[in-house]
């Protein structure tokens, strides 16, 4: 019970009581008439929507293909990121080399990839994965370079004065220096997943949620479409959710960090 109440304490109940009026509101003004759109269904129906294709199981089959997507994605990129953020911070050679390349590639939009993607492997997993993870790998290399080259230099004195080795620098003093802005890089990056791998459905792979809400407009199924929006949103919401925790369980000295970026 402390922990619901502490869940309860820290809701955002102003944003959540906003939410609840424009529902509320989109309901009255569809019901009295007051706005004409054919294919815009009042919440209620997409409430229904909702009940029934998690009633009939294809809501979570979509969620589970889109999860594992962002899940493979988000993670390949932390590992590529990281380690090639780690290598860029320390060396300034190599920074001052990559720069100009990383500018150059770091604005292309992921969905650029697809066509290249599908040339390669069809509709597939693994093109779904290539549309998400050189994009969501930018957001965790830029933030630990920076994090890791502006560790302050007394840091490595510190180190030395105590004989640390090259390895034990790194695992003690630079990364839990660096550790805040890795953070935010890494929940930047898990955002940015969510939405590459929705839109890869959508365009590319007809799998999973982004392909759900493509189905359900060619069915003309409105109430269905935006239920599997809302379906997206929730995803997102829990996924966020799911980091900031387990940051403030692992590392509680910089969740604060972590909630600042938000």
């Amino acid at each position: 019970m402390p922990d619901v109440g502490r869940f309860l304490a820290r809701a955002n109940w102003p944003g959540l009581c906003t939410i609840a009026l424009g529902f509320l509101l989109w309901e009255l003004l569809l019901r009295a008439g007051l706005a004409h759109y054919q294919n815009l269904p009042p919440p209620s129906a997409i409430a229904g929507g909702l009940l029934e294709i998690t009633r009939n199981g294809q809501l979570l089959a979509d969620a589970l293909h889109t999860l594992r997507v962002v899940l493979v994605g988000w993670a390949a990129a932390l590992v590529i990121g990281v380690a090639s953020g780690l290598v860029l911070g320390v060396s300034a050679t190599l920074r001052n080399y990559s720069l100009a390349s990383i500018e150059v590639l770091r604005p292309m939009p992921g969905i650029a990839f697809a066509p290249v993607a599908l040339l390669l492997f069809g509709f597939s997993l693994q093109m779904e994965l290539m549309v998400v993870v050189l994009p969501a790998l930018w957001p965790v290399l830029i933030n630990t370079m920076g994090a890791v080259a502006g560790v302050h230099a007394r840091l490595f004195d510190v180190g030395r004065t105590f004989r640390l080795s090259g390895a034990e620098i790194l695992r003690k003093v630079m990364l839990p220096a660096a550790l805040p802005g890795v953070l935010v890089g890494a929940r930047l990056s898990l955002t940015l997943a969510l939405v590459l791998a929705v839109v890869a459905e959508m365009v590319g792979n007809p799998a999973g949620l982004g392909y759900a809400v493509v189905r359900e407009q060619q069915a003309m199924r409105p109430d269905l479409l935006f239920a599997y929006v809302v379906a997206i949103g929730a995803l997102g919401v829990g996924l966020n959710a799911a980091l900031t925790g387990a940051v403030a369980w692992l590392f509680p000295a910089a969740a604060g960090r972590l909630r600042e970026a938000a």
